[in-house]
């Protein structure tokens, strides 16, 4: 007996182990390969329900208007050739544009060097005016809940689709009076432009890659395989004009809902928004699962190490100017020409055509993490947590402790798994305005002046209002816009204790039942100048708000103080304590084990460190 088995280990482990394990391994292969045509596959379906449920939306309301009035290629090129419906302009405009068209192709065919791609050519577009000659736009109805009537936005300025980016159109048409009725009912509503780029601050890399000739001035992305990762919508919000006016609410499926476009009049037309699934590793989050606040599922939180799985959508910004100047109470006209002129007139067409109301800015845009279904967080029975996250990278990446930017991140991030893993919601959004909108070189120079004087919390806003003119610029009037993009309509805990939040989400019709603070166990001794400020100036507590009396005794740190951390780990050695100006020595000698030191106070008397230390012997 004994002799068999251990021939049968010899066979396990020559030739027989080989095969064997070589069919797993092409198992696992074959299983790899379909997971990820299960994950196409599911994408496509995902995409279809998206566009079905969009276009189901709309033929509820259909009635109004008849199939003859929606936006196709046939119908946008030119719904017919009899009856001229007067816009803006000379009512022979139509017939200068079929002639000025002419006279281009013309010209180009009879000049090689138009024809040539590449990325520069002869003439440069300053700007446009309406009823230009060769202008022949898209139309886009901002707020339709047909996709048909609304129209695709579209702003590149490539050859082919220069000329027909959204904009006011003129039209030969032929078609009885009560359809002519209809289309002119439609028209009452304005037709709208779209300009600026796609990318919001990175279409200036897109720029120096084509001036550089990396990039083909004329390359179309190809978006096989890239359809969005989770269903969404669509909602009631989607077509209200008055609660989205940042967002293309129909920015994820913009590519294959107008595919038409793209495939027969070689329109560009690109997603404002990308929906993916991934999965996130933070370092505090292994630390939160050892001290058991975080429990793993192996579905949201997947392991021992704090490994989130985590449904992501990263959103461009696409303004409806209208709406943007209403949202902040000003004028349009007002809004406009200072876009224009504090853009270093980069946009001219903001003052040239009238007729722009779509403007996709060279800004930052934003990203939804979704702990747990997404589909919960539209659902009004599941309960839902919410942190909303303006950037700070010196905090959230680097780990700054001047602010409490990435406490409060990890925390956020922390509760949402927690209530994903209750059967509800989690969601955390992080918006690209760094230094509150201010931009980074300006947060550093407050900075400088904090640590080069006092830098006491009763002087935390002066400092910035000296330098920017404003202590904040984040402007929250446009944040509740992608909570009515991902249809959530109540708030059940606000993990943030920003007044300027509360707000804005509470005056767009979104409750907020509860409103959780960051626990004073988590701010950082040196933030507390600004945590302290920001709670005399609005920001919510539970606790004692200073007067300004008691906010100039909190005091930050100077560049020259030690920061020793609460505990340091010594090994047994030899060390000496020092009195040198930025320099600790710890001194003690150890025979054993290491130990940890444990800082009870420190304390600066001109350039001379001195620290007091308590020597725990018991770990």
């Amino acid at each position: 007996m004994s002799n068999s088995a251990d021939e049968t280990v010899r066979d396990f482990s020559g030739p027989l182990a080989t095969e064997i394990l070589g069919a797993l391994r092409s198992i696992q292969q074959d299983h790899r390969l379909l997971t990820t045509t299960i994950d196409g596959i599911a994408g496509r379906v995902n995409l279809l329900a998206g566009i079905k449920q969009v276009q189901d939306g709309a033929r509820e309301e259909e009635g109004r208007f008849d199939s003859s009035t929606a936006v196709t290629p046939e119908n946008s090129t030119a719904l017919d050739r009899d009856v001229t419906v007067g816009l803006p302009g000379p009512s022979t405009l139509p017939d200068l544009l079929d002639a000025s068209k002419e006279n281009e192709s013309q010209q180009e065919a009879s000049n090689p060097i138009a024809n040539r791609r590449s990325s520069t050519t002869s003439r440069i577009i300053l700007t446009t005016y309406p009823g230009q000659a060769g202008i022949d736009p898209i139309i886009l109805n901002w707020g339709h809940k047909d996709p048909a009537q609304r129209g695709p936005v579209v702003v590149t300025r490539s050859q082919s689709t220069l000329r027909r980016r959204n904009g006011m159109r003129f039209f030969k048409i032929y078609m009885s009076p009560l359809s002519l009725w209809r289309l002119v009912d439609r028209l009452r509503k304005p037709l709208l432009v779209a300009i600026g780029a796609h990318g919001g601050s990175y279409s200036i890399y897109h720029a120096l890659a084509v001036a550089s000739n990396n990039l083909d001035v004329d390359h179309r992305p190809d978006f096989t395989d890239t359809e969005p990762a989770a269903s969404l919508g669509p909602f009631p919000q989607w077509a209200d004009s008055k609660k989205i006016v940042s967002m293309d609410p129909l920015g994820h499926l913009a590519p294959w809902l107008f595919r038409d476009f793209i495939d027969q009049e070689n329109v560009d037309i690109r997603p404002t928004i990308a929906i993916t699934k991934a999965h996130m590793k933070l370092p505090e989050l292994e630390q939160s699962v050892k001290l058991g606040r975080l429990v793993p599922d192996g579905k949201i939180c997947l392991n021992g190490s704090g490994e989130l799985a985590v449904t992501k959508f990263a959103i461009e910004p696409c303004w409806f100017l209208p709406g943007v100047a209403e949202r902040f109470g000003i004028d349009e006209g007002v809004l406009r020409r200072s876009l224009f002129e504090n853009t270093g007139g980069s946009f001219p067409e903001l003052i040239t055509r009238g007729d722009i109301k779509v403007f996709l800015p060279p800004i930052g845009g934003l990203t939804v993490y979704c702990f747990g279904d997404p589909a919960k967080m539209s659902d009004p029975s599941s309960r839902l947590a919410l942190r909303v996250h303006d950037e700070c990278n010196g905090s959230d990446v680097f780990g700054s402790d001047i602010c409490t930017c990435r406490p409060y991140l990890i925390f956020g991030v922390e509760e949402a798994v927690k209530e994903a893993q209750n059967g509800g919601s989690g969601v955390v959004i992080y918006f690209r305005k760094e230094g509150r909108a201010l931009g980074e070189v300006t947060k550093y120079l407050v900075y400088n002046a904090r640590k080069r004087g006092t830098d006491r919390a009763s002087e935390y806003f002066k400092r910035t209002e000296n330098i920017a003119g404003v202590k904040d610029m984040r402007f929250q009037a446009l944040m509740p816009d992608v909570l009515h993009w991902l249809g959530i309509t109540k708030i059940d805990r606000m993990l943030s204790m920003s007044n300027m939040k509360y707000e804005a989400i509470v005056d767009q019709g979104i409750p907020i039942h509860e409103r959780v603070e960051l626990p004073d166990e988590l701010i950082p001794a040196d933030s507390r100048v600004e945590i302290d400020a920001k709670i005399h100036a609005g920001y919510f507590t539970t606790g004692k708000v200073m007067d300004m009396s008691e906010l100039s005794n909190i005091q930050g740190r100077a560049w020259d103080d030690v920061d020793v951390s609460s505990y340091a780990r010594l090994g047994p050695s030899s060390a000496m304590l020092t009195t040198e100006p930025h320099e600790i020595a710890l001194a003690e000698r150890f025979h054993g084990d290491w130990s940890l030191a444990h800082v009870d106070q420190l304390a600066l008397t001109g350039t001379v460190t001195r620290v007091w230390i308590r020597f725990d012997t018991s770990q």
